[in-house]
């Protein structure tokens, strides 16, 4: 077997990564949907103490697996890699596999995976970093002042993406949008940017690319290959879940998140939930970035299914104990 039979007898990987609230789940439900002829395995690794995007991700045939025990790129890669052997023993049922990374991930170590472990290099093949900014929001990520010795990971993702999928771009005008585009030059001069709108692009334009240059990595980050290498994490960011049985009234609830994102939206880097609302036969979705807040009906709730809320906020400065009695204040009875 040639090398370029071997590199075609082997599964592309398409590594998702993007900053907080940049539309990675809704990138990630699009792909899902579309009808591209691929089937499609699909791992998401969540940061926070309770899951929401495997409840947010749609039902779809195709093999899904969620890690939420904590940040793909560092104490879980030894899952990963057990997902990955365990995903390689039914072959038959995939054609690529799909890594959605937490928001926090920086997307190099979960790269080094298939170079340093011997059974994934001999199976697996890297297709392409593909990262997803949000166009609102991407300066101040950037410009996000970190202790020293600390990462920004929204640069960090933004260097090693091999695709760069500018989203949100109706959110912005002409001139901040060649801004960003400016910004995103500074640090990858190379990688394609594609513009979307909800996270709308053609799918051949980031899957099975073939994109992911070793050579290109190393001469940027010559330590990449090495297993010692180590990245800190911003400490100050944590995560805040609430999940509580009931119902919410649906006035105190829009009154209390509005106030709450009007006055703490700078450190809330991202926040989503889904809600029993009293009176509505459906689920009730939200996701917030920042002051900017979402919501819509989703499905309905099911005959013998709890009633309950869950939400997660992800930011600096979270108060635990005020987030919970504020929300406890939405329940109805």
């Amino acid at each position: 077997m040639n090398a370029d039979e071997e590199l075609q007898d082997k599964v592309p990987v398409t590594v998702l990564t993007g900053f907080l609230g940049a539309g990675k789940t809704t990138l990630l439900n699009y792909i899902l949907t579309e009808n591209h002829g691929k089937r499609i395995a699909v791992i998401e690794n969540e940061f926070g103490e309770i899951g929401i995007d495997d409840a947010l991700v749609i039902n779809a045939e195709e093999e899904i697996f969620e890690m939420n025990n904590g940040c793909i790129c560092c104490t879980v890669r030894g899952d990963l890699i057990r997902i990955l052997g365990n995903l390689m023993r039914r072959r038959d049922r995939f054609d690529q596999i799909l890594i959605e990374t937490t928001g926090l991930a920086d997307p190099a170590p979960v790269a080094q995976t298939f170079f340093v472990d011997e059974e994934m290099k001999a199976q697996l093949r890297l297709d392409a970093i593909v990262t997803v900014v949000d166009a609102k929001h991407l300066i101040e990520h950037l410009d996000d002042h970190k202790p020293d010795g600390v990462e920004n990971e929204a640069i960090e993702q933004l260097a090693f993406a091999d695709r760069i999928l500018l989203n949100k771009v109706d959110l912005v005008t002409p001139e901040e949008r060649a801004e960003v585009e400016r910004r995103i030059r500074e640090i990858n001069a190379i990688a394609p940017i594609i513009e979307s709108t909800h996270a709308k692009v053609d799918l051949d334009r980031i899957l099975d690319v073939g994109a992911f240059d070793l050579d290109r990595v190393l001469i940027g980050d010559p330590e990449f290959l090495d297993p010692e290498a180590e990245h800190q994490h911003d400490l100050s960011v944590t995560s805040v879940g609430i999940e509580i049985a009931g119902e919410v009234d649906q006035d105190r609830i829009n009154a209390w998140l509005g106030q709450l994102l009007m006055e703490k939206g700078t450190d809330i880097f991202r926040s989503k939930g889904i809600l029993a609302v009293a009176g509505w036969p459906q689920r009730y979705v939200f996701q917030g970035v920042h002051m900017l807040m979402d919501g819509k009906a989703d499905r309905p709730w099911g005959p013998d299914e709890l009633r309950s809320s869950r939400l997660v906020f992800i930011g600096r400065n979270l108060d635990r104990a005020e987030l919970e009695q504020g929300f406890r204040a939405c329940l109805t009875g």
